[in-house]
């Protein structure tokens, strides 16, 4: 969990760079903030889940995990239809800005349960 919230605060320090620098335009869209509490609130939640997987069953793990991983790309479609649905301006570059983050988080995930796995 500590994990998340370091990777979260180094992701939200370099958009602050980014956007204090003034090269936002065109790389960040507006509402990136909004993205950045979506993968935040997602990946403590997610994070919680795969440890409480990991203590109860671990000859389950394996289904658990990819059951979240689906789990986690519906809550982000959803998360996407209601921004597009809301009609945002620059719809692309929030999708892309969007993604890129889901990227970071899904390797970063990953990157954990790996550790977890190969300690055990």
């Amino acid at each position: 969990m500590l994990r998340s919230v370091l990777f979260t605060i180094l992701l939200g320090i370099v958009f602050l760079i980014v956007e204090s620098t003034g090269y936002a335009a065109g790389i960040l869209h507006p509402e990136f903030e909004y993205i950045l509490a979506f993968f935040f609130a997602l990946s403590l939640l997610i994070d919680q889940l795969i440890s409480q997987a990991f203590r109860n069953n671990r000859e389950k793990f394996v289904q658990f995990y990819l059951s979240i991983s689906i789990v986690r790309f519906i809550l982000s479609l959803i998360f996407v239809g209601i921004f597009l649905y809301l009609d945002i301006e620059d719809k692309n570059l929030f999708v892309i800005n969007f993604f890129v983050l889901y990227l970071f988080y899904t390797c970063f995930e990953i990157w954990g349960v790996y550790r977890k796995l190969r300690a055990n």
